[in-house]
């Protein structure tokens, strides 16, 4: 509810306090006794986003319709009055009535939120939620939206995806399919098993150690040799992180896929046989289409771990702010040695490394908001045409 709640329009309250100052304040919450938290903005004039007041504090309140709130590319909000909109400078007055000027090229823009009714505050909230998924951050990462980081936990994802189901089928193939009952066998099993509960931050220490430093640091000495000692594939990015995520989650996706393989009745694999399918046709034909839903089962878990998962990510690639995507429309489009930026790690490097925590709280709750519902939209897809492949394996 915090998160939806962030761009929610709030109207502007005169505060005339006790001592004679003046604020306009954005009442967020009340308090049991009686005080009220609210932000005043003009963090350059005032030193401070935030005041709490209480009944005793405020002489006077109202809502003047001409209260003006501007965002900025800096120093947060600007709540006041507007007296001139030049090319150059406008001519603002503080609550308290004195002249101020800001620079034309720090706003962004203007509102009047104690003008808008209803239907113009659901408008304003669809068009703040919009510009949250959209736009880059700024300030900080105090203000603005989350669309590097949101494309960056996108690709890592389908990047993830693209490597840990086909080898996590593949071994759970051999394993349940090929493999002899052995010794070695077992002994991978149980190894199997083990990962799933290895500490997520020691695959990151796996990931720095032998992929970045040792796999790309080779690949750089053989094919980067001039850029030395800049390191391309030998620092952190989106590839490692990528490779990382899917060590992390073959486990889930070889039991899920092991599960769904034996869940193939026997007698379908003997009427293959007996009607003269070799043992590859019989697998490709037969046990594979009828251990779709456990594949789609492990990638559902896999999805939703490596979407959320952020320890090993701060080891293999992840940055609080990256200039550039990993993805653009420069060649080779797609940039697999670029640090990259995501959810999880944003809504931690906001909520406890931001210069003003109290200010980025509403971005903390939203951006948790956004991640939530992007793993909950990635698994409705998977567990609707999981839902498919069982209702056409069926027959109906």
């Amino acid at each position: 509810m915090r998160g939806a709640a962030a761009f929610w329009p709030r109207p502007l309250t005169e505060w005339r306090l006790a001592d004679g100052t003046v604020r306009l304040a954005e009442e967020l919450d009340e308090r049991p006794d009686g005080s009220i938290r609210a932000r005043i903005g003009n963090r350059e004039f005032y030193g401070l986003d935030f005041l709490i007041a209480g009944p005793e504090e405020v002489a006077a309140r109202s809502r003047p319709a001409d209260a003006v709130r501007i965002e900025r590319t800096e120093n947060g909000p600007f709540f006041g009055y507007l007296d001139q909109a030049g090319a150059e400078t406008w001519r603002l007055r503080l609550p308290d009535g004195r002249p101020v000027e800001l620079p034309a090229a720090q706003v962004l823009r203007v509102s009047y939120p104690n003008r808008l009714g209803w239907f113009g505050r659901v408008g304003a909230w669809f068009a703040g939620v919009g510009r949250f998924i959209v736009e880059e951050p700024r300030n900080a990462n105090q203000e603005g939206g989350v669309w590097p980081a949101l494309v960056g936990t996108s690709l890592l994802v389908i990047l993830m995806s693209l490597l840990v189901v086909p080898f996590g089928v593949l071994a759970a193939v051999y394993l349940n399919e090929y493999a002899r009952d052995t010794w070695f066998v077992r002994l991978v099993r149980v190894a199997v098993n083990n990962l799933a509960g290895v500490p997520s931050i020691v695959y990151g220490v796996f990931g720095l150690g032998f992929l970045i430093y040792g796999v790309g640091g080779a690949i750089d000495r053989a094919f980067f040799a001039a850029d030395l000692p800049r390191p391309t594939f030998g620092a952190g990015g989106v590839l490692w992180a990528a490779v990382t995520m899917a060590l992390l989650t073959v486990p889930v996706v070889v039991v899920a896929t092991e599960e769904g393989l034996r869940a193939v009745p026997r007698e379908r694999r003997e009427a293959a046989l007996a009607l003269g399918a070799t043992r590859w046709e019989m697998l490709r034909h037969v046990i594979l289409p009828g251990a779709r839903p456990g594949i789609l089962t492990g990638a559902i878990l896999a999805v939703s771990r490596a979407a959320g998962e952020v320890a090993p990510l701060m080891l293999t690639g992840v940055v609080g702010f990256a200039r550039e995507l990993p993805i653009d429309g420069d060649f080779p489009y797609l940039h697999l040695q670029e640090r990259f930026m995501h959810l999880g790690f944003h809504i931690y490097a906001v909520g406890f490394q931001a210069p003003n925590v109290e200010a980025a709280e509403p971005l903390v709750y939203a951006t948790a908001a956004l991640l939530l519902a992007l793993v909950l939209a990635l698994n409705l897809t998977a567990i609707r045409l999981r839902a498919r492949v069982r209702k056409r394996l069926e027959g109906r």
